[in-house]
């Protein structure tokens, strides 16, 4: 090799800073055409072919002769690198540094390279092994021209760089701005030995050289990643509404899964624990309040994106509704005394368990099913309400009224007291003593008295009767008629008096003029009035009662 300055190098940096900014300004302001751009998820190239232009940089001597190998400017290489994925592969590269002198090197490696793909940008790095053929290098001497042989070497290789993608022909061709390697080179070329002409010969040498690269790149085919995990979640229940006590079911609904990794489910909520690994779950809402709340899914097959995915849904707990009931009484209307059957119809619109209870303003009331029995003993007339209470078996309550109506007792008939007329006195049977109380008037007076005795607030009125018959022609006969009878009057009130013990301002004595010479006894009941219309009262001042005496006595004439 010719020894040429490493001035070259900052050449090579400048003219690549240039063409980089080129190509850039130019893509930023030339748009693509429609349909010619690569869908953004086409995903990066899966065989990248670089030809280009390279620069070698050699930094080295061949000992034992000390002839230092000089840089090349003219040199290319090419590479294709196979990828397995988005961001590893692997890479063959072939290096010709070539300077016309009849020196130079030719190399072939092989090895891993790495990218790290962006929007239209790629960074990548490698490191490689292979073998060198290096001859040189030259040395001009007047008249003597030195120069080993092409001999096989070993050689390592690492580095990286930037692509950009241009936009054209479905991103198909890029340009590679940059690639800068370090390369170590390691070659013997055998014993050193003096050659005639050639003068030393031989020796080995481990070269460390820069090597900078730039030129087209071509892509084939795109790595497209295994679609991400979907997982969708759906929310079941018994019914359409979500009450506490339900068991709502959470199904999450997995896709694009890959059947050769095993899948890992977790269930999360904000109401609490929920049961279940697979892809089922379900929580019980029996503590849990009205409200909304969220079950999360997630699966697994792995830490990459789009290995996992989330799903969420959410559900509502409604409370229950209340109970309603209904109170009715059959029959509405009792009389007192009677009973009223109670009916409670009671609703849960959820069909919860419920029970009843009952209570009357007045009467006793029984029963705590949906019948119950109103006593209406010892009620006074008038209604009495009802109240029916039905609860649930969440305590939940409601209540309705009914009236049941106690009739008053009938009132009681209106009797307007009227007298009565007892037993009669007939005095015709002793014309000699017409006056006298015999044993006959005795017997009916006895019963006039028991009479008296029966109603203590009775009173009695004592008619003596003038006979039609009575000779009423002369003045004397009629006011001796009279006469008779105010004192027959008299000695019937004095009998009773004296011997029944009747009170004698219970008793009235009146004469009439109508019937038989004879006594009609009448009883007056408190509020009843005798019709005296035709009465006349004898003046008991007058009139005194003649003493009674026994039987056969004889009397005083008069």
């Amino acid at each position: 090799m010719s020894y040429r300055p490493f001035r070259n190098i900052g050449r090579f940096l400048l003219v690549a800073s240039v063409v980089s900014l080129g190509v850039a300004s130019l893509s930023a302001q030339t748009a693509p055409a429609a349909g010619t751009t690569a869908p953004k998820d086409a995903g990066p190239s899966k065989v990248d072919v670089f030809l280009g232009y390279s620069y070698f940089g050699a930094h080295g001597v061949v000992k034992p002769a000390g002839l230092p190998y000089s840089s090349v400017d003219v040199g290319e290489m090419g590479s294709g690198a196979y990828y397995f994925n988005k961001y590893a592969g692997f890479e063959i590269n072939g290096i010709a540094n070539q300077s016309g002198q009849n020196d130079g090197l030719y190399s072939g490696y092989a090895g891993p390279v790495f990218r790290a793909p962006m929007d239209n940008y790629t960074l990548f790095f490698h490191g490689m092994a292979g073998g060198v053929r290096i001859g040189g290098p030259n040395s001009e001497v007047p008249a003597t021209v030195e120069h080993e042989p092409y001999t096989w070497g070993v050689g390592l290789l690492a580095g990286g760089g930037m692509d950009y993608d241009l936009p054209w022909f479905n991103h198909m061709f890029g340009i590679r701005l940059f690639e800068a390697d370090y390369r170590y080179i390691h070659v013997d070329y055998g014993p050193a030995a003096t050659v005639p002409t050639y003068g030393v010969l031989g020796g080995r040498t481990n070269m460390g050289a820069a090597e900078l690269s730039s030129g087209l790149l071509l892509h084939f085919g795109h790595v497209i990643p295994p679609p991400p995990i979907t997982y969708a979640c759906a929310v079941t229940a018994p019914t359409g509404t979500i009450y506490p006590g339900d068991v709502v079911t959470v199904t999450g609904t997995p896709g694009m899964l890959n059947a050769k990794k095993p899948v890992t489910y977790t269930w999360t909520s904000d109401s609490g624990p929920v049961a279940g690994t697979a892809g089922v779950a379900s929580v019980d809402t029996k503590t849990l309040s009205a409200g909304t709340y969220t079950v999360k899914g997630h699966i697994s097959q792995g830490p990459k994106l789009g290995e996992y995915a989330d799903c969420s849904a959410q559900f509502t707990v409604t409370a229950f509704e209340p109970p309603t009931v209904s109170c009715s009484a059959n029959p509405a209307t009792v009389n007192a005394g009677d009973p009223s059957t109670i009916t409670a119809t009671g609703v849960s619109p959820q069909n919860r368990p419920l029970t009843y209870s009952y209570s009357a303003t007045a009467g006793t009331i029984s029963g705590s099913t949906s019948t119950a029995t109103l006593s209406t003993s010892g009620a006074a007339p008038g209604p009495i309400t009802v109240t029916c209470n039905t609860v649930d078996d969440k305590g939940q309550s409601v209540s309705a009224t009914t009236t049941v109506t106690v009739s008053a007792p009938p009132a009681p008939p209106v009797v307007i007291p009227t007298t009565k007329d007892l037993c009669a006195i007939s005095f015709d049977r002793d014309k000699n003593r017409p006056t006298r109380v015999d044993n006959e008037a005795k017997a009916c007076l006895d019963d006039i008295a028991l009479s008296a005795q029966r109603d203590p607030q009775a009173k009695l009125a004592v008619v003596e009767i003038i006979g039609r018959k009575t000779p009423l022609k002369e003045k004397r006969a009629t006011e001796e008629a009279w006469k008779k009878a105010a004192e027959r009057a008299v000695n019937e009130k004095a009998y009773l008096v004296t011997e029944k013990g009747v009170d004698a301002s219970r008793i009235e004595v009146f004469t009439g003029s109508t019937g038989t010479n004879s006594a009609a006894t009448t009883i007056i009941p408190t509020g009843a009035t005798l019709k005296t219309a035709d009465l006349t009262p004898v003046d008991e001042t007058k009139v005194k009662p003649i003493p009674r005496k026994p039987l056969g006595a004889p009397h005083k004439k008069k």
